[in-house]
């Protein structure tokens, strides 16, 4: 368990010193999000570490509901490292009214993420036709979450995800697998996985 931790931290900083360059174009939003499909439980499979996730071991779930036309209420869950359940809500509001894909999330009590209101920090970067994976980021690429409606997928699938990282600007060895239960059970770089 030690080792897993430090190797994540170690991957932290590794992705610290490879988010996109300062003259790269912002990570773009796909053309149109349709809320009330995406809306609902997403199993991450694979994330940028970052401090407010490090305690999460397995099973890191978003579950997303519709408040009104600009608000999303989002809902993430994990199971730590001690077998225990950590979680926090707070909300998605749209900030990009003609593609619905680009949101700033916001959790009461975090510090910089208290404020409803700001810029967005939650960009949906590719989603599969009929919603069963999606490539999440922020304008700079220093976050990404691959979320899926399933907590598996296929050899192809893993391919099709790393291939999207790629092309989105993100180097694909800094994004590691989330272990799942009925899926990956182990944490590795998304370049890895064949």
């Amino acid at each position: 368990m030690k080792r897993t931790v430090l190797a994540c931290a170690a991957a932290l900083a590794l992705a610290a010193g490879t988010a996109a360059p300062a003259s790269a174009a912002p990570l773009a939003p796909v053309a149109k999000v349709d809320v009330a499909r995406y809306v609902g439980l997403w199993h991450q499979l694979a994330t940028m570490p970052a401090p407010f996730s490090l305690q999460c071991a397995r099973d890191t779930t978003a579950t997303y509901r519709v408040l009104d036309a600009s608000n999303v209420s989002v809902h993430n869950a994990c199971t730590t490292w001690t077998g225990t359940t950590s979680q926090i809500t707070g909300n998605a509001r749209v900030v990009d009214t003609r593609t619905t894909a680009q949101l700033h999330v916001s959790f009461p009590g975090v510090p910089t993420q208290d404020s409803l209101d700001g810029p967005p920090n939650y960009v949906i970067a590719a989603l599969a036709p009929d919603y069963s994976w999606a490539f999440v980021g922020d304008p700079a690429r220093r976050s990404a979450f691959v979320l899926s409606r399933t907590p598996a997928a296929s050899p192809a699938r893993w391919a099709e995800i790393r291939d999207t990282a790629t092309r989105l600007g993100y180097a694909p060895c800094v994004i590691l697998t989330t272990p799942t239960t009925g899926g990956l059970d182990r944490i590795a770089p998304l370049c890895s996985l064949s």
